[in-house]
C-alpha cells in the first residue's frame, strides 16, 4: 500500500483533530447562535381586544391561544376547554360576528377585534333569548358544552338570516331555516348528552318558527 493512500488510522486521526477544533470554530464570526439563546427568549406582544363590549389590553406570549387568553388572563371561564383540538366546539366564541373555535386561533391574530363570549350574551338577571330557550327546551344536560352551543346557535341564526348558505342548502338563492340547515351548521358542536333535538327546538323558538 502506498504512503499517499487513505488508511483507517489516518481517517480516525483526522476526525479527532476536527472534533478538537470544533469549539474554537463555533466562536468564529458568523457562527450560529447556541440553541439555548435561540429558543430561550420569550418576546411578549401587546394585544388589544374588545371583549363583551369592554376594551382590554394584554401583554401575551404570541403563542397564547384566544381560549387561554380568555380563561387564564381575563378569568372568563364560561368558555370551556374540551378537546383542545377544535373537534368538540366547547370553546366556541363569536369574533366579529363569526363563530370561532378559540382553542385553534392565537389571541394576537385578533388584535383590535370584537369578541363575544357566553358572559357577554346575557346575565342571570337578563338572559339572552337563546339562553332562555335552552332552559325552556332543556337544551343541555351536564352543561359543559352549553356555552359553546349557545354562542354557535346565536351565530347560526344570524348566518341564516343573512342568507349565508351551507353544505345542506338546497337553493343558494333562498336559504331557509330547516332542521337539516340547523344540524349541518351545528355539527361542529358535540354534545355527549345527546340533547340535539332540544337544541334544534330552542333555535327554532328563538327564530320564531315552529317545526313543520
Amino acid at each position: 500500500m502506498s504512503s499517499d493512500q487513505l488508511t483507517r488510522r489516518g481517517l480516525l486521526q483526522g476526525s479527532a483533530v476536527l472534533a478538537a477544533a470544533a469549539p474554537a470554530l463555533s466562536g468564529a464570526p458568523g457562527a450560529a447562535a447556541a440553541p439555548s439563546k435561540i429558543h430561550g427568549a420569550k418576546a411578549m406582544m401587546p394585544v388589544e381586544l374588545t371583549i363583551n363590549g369592554r376594551e382590554v389590553h394584554l401583554q401575551l406570549d404570541p403563542r397564547t391561544t384566544l381560549l387561554d387568553a380568555l380563561r387564564e388572563h381575563l378569568n372568563l371561564t364560561g368558555t370551556k376547554k374540551g378537546c383542545d383540538h377544535g373537534q368538540c366546539g366547547a370553546c366556541t366564541v363569536i369574533v366579529e360576528g363569526r363563530r370561532v373555535n378559540s382553542c385553534l386561533t392565537l389571541a394576537v391574530m385578533h388584535d383590535g377585534e370584537k369578541v363575544t363570549t357566553i358572559e357577554g350574551l346575557g346575565t342571570p338577571e337578563a338572559l339572552h333569548p337563546m339562553q332562555k330557550a335552552f332552559i325552556v327546551h332543556d337544551g343541555y344536560q351536564c352543561g359543559y358544552c352549553t356555552p359553546g352551543q349557545i354562542c354557535s346557535a346565536v351565530a347560526v341564526l344570524d348566518e341564516i338570516a343573512a342568507g349565508v348558505p351551507s353544505h345542506a342548502t338546497a337553493d343558494l338563492d333562498a336559504v331557509t331555516l330547516t332542521d337539516a340547515e340547523l344540524r349541518e351548521r351545528m355539527s361542529g358542536n358535540i354534545c355527549r348528552c345527546a340533547a340535539y333535538p332540544n337544541i334544534i327546538a330552542a333555535m327554532r323558538d328563538v327564530a320564531g318558527e315552529a317545526k313543520a
